[in-house]
């Protein structure tokens, strides 16, 4: 047998594993969003801290993934989609180590900033060298998977963490996704092929200071809002800083020769819809995931492992459905499966609107179901489209746009619908009797929180089935606002999507756009 008879084989097989090393790396980041969602009660009954403190242990994260995540696709096509994906996932399995010994709310605050940068060089970089190592229909099944993937650590991320609550503590969550994580860095070491973009140039860091500034403040402006008010200088101050350094990274893009972020793209429809389909899904399915297991833990009673099995319902579709929405988009066009996928989300989100506090826990299973369903729809088309819109070249900038959009949207719609359910909570407990104004901001962001019997100490007055009915009341009306949220996006990637995408080099054979368009 000569040498080209003995390598043949040997290419199928790896890869098979540097998939199966992106896959890893792409099944930690949502355990490494759902697993501290269902540890926030335990965590606070362990280290303390105040709502914000708290509230930190998932946004810092978010903020830090979404906001590095073009930097990281600019560094990758740079220096090299392997070396920064080795960096990547050394960065993130570090970090959770370090996280499951942290000391104090700070500290966990401050590692989880760290381990959403390590997710942020893992992500760009492993789905640009996907695009490299895979083509035509096999990069089309490839990224299917990847959103397979998300789904498996979306379903099970929740009841893992509550398993290992339940038997271990909370501190396990961080360990079990650091050794993840060191298993994605030695397939990657093994078998990972560098590759990076010929024509990359510098790194536009004028414009990744400037995003990830104006993220930063925005993010911060909104979790601290309802603690100051609205009005306040502290609030106004930041949502005033965030808005000038957008106004400067929008300026600083334009001038830029070869920007992180091409503005010119956004002028075409196809691209603008992939954008739009990146972001839409926070606010129909991602925020549920922190709502739900604080509702579940703090009001509804539940321990965190049955709040874990209850997640399942809405995460379990997109163990499925992703992979068969790729085999449907062969046939039917992407825009009417997405859409449609969201409008069912957001009949979904009415239909959870109808459960009231304490009730019977089958009640949720339906509207959690067709959520999920619904979401699931768009999810294993989002990736495939997002890379058909640039040349294969330029993966690591289509990837990193992309995610950029999607996970700094989820982390903009966590803090967004974080200060609103907050303002929303003062509302309703203002209109308990005998409560005063001060009492109310005291108590609602403890109560929004879930923490039902931190708000009863603080409101000896009020019985816990007020303060449930109250937090009922706020959650109902958050879920109306999130549903017209969903039904809107969904109609504007009708629109923008039955454009015809721009044509790529390469590119996957997914449908983009109406065939009668």
């Amino acid at each position: 047998m000569n040498t080209n008879q003995r390598m043949k084989p040997a290419f199928p097989a790896r890869r098979a594993c540097v998939l199966a090393a992106v896959c890893l790396a792409a099944l930690c980041m949502p355990l490494s969003f759902t697993g501290p969602a269902i540890a926030i009660a335990a965590i606070a009954a362990d280290l303390h801290g105040a709502p914000l403190a708290l509230a930190w242990i998932t946004n810092a994260f978010m903020l830090s993934f979404g906001g590095c995540l073009m930097v990281a696709g600019a560094l990758a096509d740079r220096y090299g989609r392997k070396r920064v994906f080795l960096l990547g996932m050394g960065v993130f399995s570090a970090a959770a180590l370090a996280l499951a010994a942290a000391p104090a709310i700070l500290w966990l605050d401050v590692l989880r900033a760290v381990q959403g940068l390590g997710c942020a060089m893992a992500l760009s970089s492993g789905l640009a060298a996907l695009a490299q190592e895979f083509d035509g229909p096999s990069r089309a099944r490839a990224f299917s998977l990847i959103g397979t993937t998300f789904g498996m650590g979306l379903a099970f991320g929740p009841f893992l963490a509550g398993t290992l609550i339940a038997h271990t503590g909370w501190r396990a969550i961080f360990a079990a996704t650091a050794a993840a994580g060191l298993a994605a860095l030695l397939a990657a070491a093994r078998a990972m092929c560098e590759s990076r973009d010929p024509q990359a140039q510098g790194v536009d860091w004028a414009g990744a200071l400037t995003f990830t500034g104006a993220l930063s403040l925005f993010t911060y402006g909104l979790l601290q809002a309802p603690h100051t008010g609205w009005g306040s200088a502290a609030s106004l101050g930041l949502l005033g800083g965030a808005a000038l350094l957008l106004a400067a990274f929008i300026r600083v893009e334009r001038r830029a020769a070869r920007p992180m972020l091409d503005l010119t793209l956004f002028r075409l429809p196809a691209f603008a819809g992939v954008q739009l389909l990146a972001a839409a899904p926070a606010f129909s399915f991602v925020v549920l995931l922190v709502l739900l297991p604080a509702r579940f833990i703090g009001v509804e009673g539940y321990s965190a492992l049955e709040a874990g099995r209850m997640m399942i319902a809405l995460s379990a579709p997109m163990l499925v459905l992703p992979m068969l929405a790729g085999l449907a988009a062969q046939r039917l066009a992407a825009a009417h499966i997405c859409a449609s996928g969201l409008l069912l989300a957001a009949g979904g989100l009415l239909w959870l609107s109808t459960c009231a506090p304490l009730a019977s826990p089958a009640t949720f299973l339906g509207p959690l179901l067709l959520i999920g369903c619904g979401i699931s729809l768009p999810w294993g088309l989002m990736d495939g489209l997002a890379i058909s819109v640039v040349p294969v070249e330029r993966a690591g900038m289509a990837a990193g746009i992309f995610n950029t959009t999607r996970v700094a949207g989820e982390g903009l719609a966590l803090a967004i619908v974080s200060a609103l359910l907050g303002t929303l909570t003062m509302a309703a407990l203002g209109k308990l009797p005998g409560l005063a104004p001060e009492q109310a901001a005291l108590t609602a962001p403890f109560l929004a929180l879930g923490e039902l019997r931190h708000a009863g100490e603080l409101l000896p007055q009020a019985s816990a089935a007020e303060l449930a009915q109250a937090y009922g009341a706020a959650f109902r009306h958050l879920l109306y606002v999130l549903a017209s949220i969903t039904t809107a996006s969904a109609l504007l990637i009708l629109a923008f999507l039955r454009h015809p995408t721009v044509a790529a080099t390469d590119t996957a054979t997914l449908p983009a756009c109406d065939a009668q368009s």
